[in-house]
């Protein structure tokens, strides 16, 4: 079966730079793989895309060595079981908020006997290779979600699962759970403490943590907290902030050239 360079990263001791994928493009979507990401998430959950759009865009991803990654709407088998089948070779799952939800959640991605995954990866088998039903389970990274006070409250049972390769921190939602403004990197300093201190606690569980960003400043420093896998951006922030630095440029230099010639 096709490795998994996630795993191969984390097996050097290194940190994994994700990428994200809310527009229903393939074309924008082969365009971001071939920049170098490690991996690249299609957001089933907030982009604005179904899962026809996030087939050809896993397509577009596997033309590079960049991991095929998606974010499903919520916990639920379908979408789950939907999204490996298409060679998702990774899954984060939203809003996992108990050990139950993370038993379910490893018990949907993973095969019998170890799980109740249905058979039938009509493209897992393309992307994967023809070992794909034998080595799945040991080769697909499953990500909870922990954005909730309900998730934070229950971290340590949820980090003792069997099969649950790693957890990802959304910023936004768990600041808005603990009673802040909702941003990915300047947090308010509750939502700072539990950051730091979900990372701690998979690192001392070992298990990989991930963590949401807008920037690489603070992708880098959330590395130094001992964060392994880092979103930084958007396909769609990318396009806006780069139309703004150009626009910002050219008004700026309209602007000098107007006053030269005044």
């Amino acid at each position: 079966m096709r490795a998994n360079k996630l795993r191969e990263i984390w097996a050097r001791g290194e940190a994994a730079v994700n990428g994200w994928l809310a527009v229903p493009s393939s074309f924008s979507a082969e365009t971001m793989a071939h920049q170098g990401w490690d991996s690249l998430t299609v957001d089933l959950q907030h982009g604005a895309l179904d899962y026809q759009a996030a087939l050809s865009m896993f397509q577009a991803v596997s033309s590079t060595d960049t991991v095929p990654m998606a974010r499903v709407p919520w916990l639920d088998p379908a979408h789950l079981m939907k999204v490996l089948d298409a060679g998702a070779y990774a899954v984060i799952c939203p809003m996992v908020n108990t050990a139950e939800d993370a038993e379910n959640l490893v018990a949907w991605t993973h095969y019998p006997p170890r799980g109740t995954r249905s058979f039938g990866p009509i493209r897992g088998l393309l992307y994967g290779g023809a070992d794909y039903p034998q080595k799945a389970d040991e080769t697909v990274v499953i990500f909870a979600m922990i954005e909730t006070l309900q998730g934070l409250d229950n971290l340590d049972e949820i980090l003792k699962v069997p099969g649950l390769d790693a957890v990802y921190v959304g910023p936004s939602d768990l600041s808005l759970a603990l009673g802040c403004r909702p941003t990915f990197d300047d947090v308010d300093p509750p939502a700072a403490e539990a950051i730091e201190m979900i990372v701690r606690k998979a690192t001392e569980a070992g298990k990989i943590a991930g963590c949401h960003n807008g920037a690489p400043a603070q992708a880098l420093k959330r590395i130094e907290l001992g964060y392994r896998f880092v979103t930084v951006s958007s396909d769609a922030r990318l396009m806006a902030s780069g139309s703004q630095d150009i626009l910002s440029q050219m008004r700026s230099g309209s602007t000098a050239s107007a006053n030269e010639t005044y």
